[in-house]
């Protein structure tokens, strides 16, 4: 049985706000940490305290939901060793499992099984400097690249990415999400449109059912 700790912030059950599932009864394990610090966070609180749980005892939690989706996030999951393992057993327990990572660290040894929603940080971030480009070669069809938008320098910044890296072809989705109470969503939408980008916009579910109330 394995010692394995890692350090959780939150473990709870609700609807996927975002990406390929959205709208999925999903299991959150949020861990704590994060090396980054975007201006547009919306869960700093996920950056210090939090609990230490034995992988065993959280995998008990994850099962008592009876949810298929599982979705590990953050704080920046990777940025705790044990994470890798985490991801490992979830698969092994045959849940469908995503990983949220700001794409800072290596993401190369994480399972494959995972579908890594994996953030490019747009200018307005504040930290487009910390973006792992290196990530991009371990992509599969199975991953999810997302830009968080806060305004149109970071949508044509996020334009011209898609086309460097040719990451539509890369990917299975490539995601455009506006700041929550920033950016009009609407205005994405048609800069979407007249560019006949092949992405998919998102907003955030969960903060339109529970105001990002924790959680939710």
């Amino acid at each position: 049985m394995s010692a394995a700790q890692l350090r959780i912030s939150e473990i709870f059950h609700s609807l996927q706000g975002e990406a390929r599932s959205v709208g999925r009864p999903t299991v959150f394990v949020r861990l704590t940490g994060c090396p980054l610090r975007c201006v547009w966070c919306d869960t700093p609180y996920s950056f210090s305290g939090g609990q230490l749980m034995e992988l065993e005892a959280l995998l008990d939690t994850v099962r008592s939901y009876g949810a298929r989706f599982v979705c590990v996030t953050g704080g920046e999951p990777l940025a705790q060793p044990e994470c890798i393992e985490l991801l490992q057993r979830l698969c092994d327990e045959g849940y469908e499992v995503s990983l949220e990572t700001s794409g800072a660290l290596d993401i190369s040894k994480t399972d494959i099984r995972v579908s890594r929603v994996m953030d490019l940080k747009a200018p307005d971030s504040g930290e487009s400097h910390r973006n792992r480009y290196e990530n991009i070669a371990a992509l599969t069809p199975n991953d999810q690249v997302k830009f968080v938008i806060a305004s149109r320098r970071d949508y044509d910044w996020a334009r011209f990415k898609c086309d460097e890296f040719d990451l539509v072809e890369k990917v299975s989705d490539v995601l455009l999400s506006p700041v929550h109470g920033e950016m009009n969503p609407r205005e994405l939408a048609e800069w979407i449109l007249a560019d006949k980008l092949d992405v998919r916009m998102q907003v955030q579910l969960h903060k339109y059912l529970w105001n990002n109330e924790p959680g939710h």
